[in-house]
């Protein structure tokens, strides 16, 4: 291979999910919508946790930690496919394509991790409901969210080492929407076979994992739940899992259905899909799915709103 082959880029091109100009217009103003909707809803849910006592429990500790991550993986995205929709030269910096991929790559790990962490969590409040404040408490809470955020930046923090250490060559075209882990490994003018096996361990560690921990706590609920003698006790149980399960079948199922096929993998597109259900959908679904379907959710709002009223009122009558 010639010495000209050999030069190291220092930035690359984001081909994107179209070219046609019109199209990006339209997916810019969809994406931006989408995108502060996201901010919004889960900034919303942060701080309703907060102001309200009851929901100072294990569950909704997690869900706190749900939000930061899916406001934080859709900034790590969003915005550079934002300005890049309007932008001529679609360029991403070396470092910055490093950074992004760091980071998209850990809060996607936490979040899977984070997702089988409150599978335990309910598994515990329907399985072992008399003990649960004792196993549930501050300090294992703590440790388990810890593990969840080291865990998922560990694990990116090898695989971004690793990658941005394969010779890159002169081709700079990234055939995706973000510097995602395997277009950027496409890029390699040399083997990738041990990558393709770390990836490999990593989805192992990181997805298959906790997925069959999430799998064996919902059977163990389902199977408790059916053991419920009334259908009203059956149908409180169900429903303290629903917003849970609902956002675990989303999260883990659009993986699990891609990659799990007969073929090598997911196509090009598929991958830019899986990338755009994740980035701009998931982080706006979850605060919907929690705040629609969960009863504590919805009397705090109610709370919330009826003490915003109040206030409105006040003003208004001192200003009369």
């Amino acid at each position: 291979m010639g010495t000209d082959n050999q030069t190291q880029v220092t930035e690359f091109i984001l081909l994107g999910l179209t070219s046609d100009w019109n199209t990006q217009v339209s997916l810019f103003v969809l994406f931006l919508v989408t995108y502060l909707m996201t901010l919004t809803g889960n900034f919303l849910i942060v701080l309703l946790i907060r102001l309200d006592s009851r929901l100072h429990t294990p569950m909704y500790f997690f869900l706190t930690n749900l939000s930061l991550v899916d406001v934080s993986y859709a900034t790590s995205i969003v915005p550079q496919m934002l300005v890049h929709f309007l932008a001529k030269h679609k360029v991403i910096p070396l470092l910055s394509c490093a950074a992004q991929l760091f980071f998209s790559l850990a809060l996607g790990g936490i979040e899977f991790v984070l997702l089988a962490v409150m599978a335990y969590d309910r598994y515990v409040a329907v399985c072992d409901p008399l003990r649960y404040s004792a196993i549930m408490h501050g300090g294992l809470c703590a440790r388990l969210a810890i593990t969840s955020w080291v865990s998922g930046s560990v694990n990116s923090l090898m695989q971004t080492g690793i990658t941005f250490q394969l010779p890159m060559c002169t081709n700079k075209f990234i055939d995706h929407i973000s510097c995602e882990l395997l277009a950027v490994v496409r890029l390699a003018c040399v083997d990738t076979s041990s990558n393709e096996v770390a990836i490999m361990v990593s989805s192992i560690v990181l997805l298959m994992t906790p997925f069959c921990l999430v799998l064996l706590s919902y059977i163990r609920i389902i199977s408790t739940i059916l053991k419920i003698q009334s259908t009203e006790g059956r149908r409180k149980a169900f429903h303290t899992c629903a917003s849970h399960l609902t956002v675990v079948v989303l999260c883990y199922g659009m993986t699990i259905f891609t990659y799990i096929q007969p073929h090598s993998g997911p196509s090009v597109l598929q991958e830019k899909l899986i990338s755009v259900f994740y980035a701009i959908i998931m982080p706006m679904l979850n605060p919907m799915i929690y705040s629609l379907r969960n009863k504590e959710m919805k009397g705090a709002w109610q709370k919330l709103l009826g003490q915003f009223s109040g206030l409105t009122s006040k003003l208004a009558a001192h200003d009369s």
